[in-house]
């Protein structure tokens, strides 16, 4: 299933009306830098930043019934990224973006225990190679400033997958699919473009690996994968 975050959504909605309302008031002054950037029809450069990934979680049919474990969550951890970006133009205003590269980072599940509520965690590690495609919306520079919004479709492979290994009580697929969408400022300078950039990602599909022989498995039913990265583009 596809789990959209509404709230979300609504404010990136908001975000691009503002946009398109700002770009038809400010006009094009002062943008000295943003000229020589312009010009140019593709550009690279590299992406940095943070993750905080975790799961959503559907607990199964066998969850109501079962007499070892009270509650289950997905615990989120802090990771980072490391992209490449290759950036084309499509006119004025909109770009096409691909951004191969690597995340490395830590999720996991809570569980609490019924006959004592201890709460005990099944940490996942994972490093990702990641391919994301993003089309991005951009206003009207002023003052050597652009907003954008983006918005994209990314495929992730788990290279530290733990879907093979005997001693994993929680087995989860390597490959993800993960709609995103973010929001972001470019800041001209003359030999490089800044862009401090937001991003949410959720996976499409159900990445668990059913396990009947282990309670912990047996008490999900739908595992979702979803991101929230602040990251920092320098490109030119």
């Amino acid at each position: 299933m596809l789990y959209l975050p509404c709230k979300k959504v609504g404010i990136l909605l908001l975000a691009l009306t503002w946009l398109t309302s700002l770009s038809a008031q400010i006009g094009g002054r002062d943008n000295y830098n943003f000229r020589d950037f312009n010009r140019k029809s593709y550009y690279f450069g590299i992406n940095v930043g943070f993750n905080s990934s975790g799961y959503k979680l559907h607990q199964s049919g066998f969850f109501i019934n079962n007499d070892s474990i009270l509650v289950t969550e997905g615990k989120s951890e802090i990771g980072v990224n490391m992209h490449m970006i290759t950036n084309l133009k499509l006119g004025e205003y909109f770009d096409f973006r691909f951004l191969p590269g690597f995340s490395f980072a830590q999720r996991g599940f809570e569980y609490t225990s019924v006959s004592d509520s201890k709460v005990f965690e099944r940490k996942i590690e994972s490093v990702f190679f990641e391919l994301p495609f993003h089309i991005r919306f951009k206003s009207e520079p002023y003052k050597d400033k652009r907003l954008f919004v983006v918005a994209g479709l990314k495929y992730s492979y788990d290279v530290q997958t733990n879907s093979k290994s005997r001693k994993s009580l929680i087995k989860i697929a390597p490959h993800d699919f993960q709609y995103e969408v973010g929001v972001g400022l470019q800041m001209f300078y003359p030999y490089f473009i800044f862009s401090p950039e937001i991003k949410f990602s959720r996976g499409l599909g159900n990445i668990l690996i059913y396990d009947r022989t282990q309670n912990e498995a047996r008490v999900l039913e739908n595992v979702v994968s979803q991101i929230f990265t602040i990251s920092f583009n320098f490109e030119g």
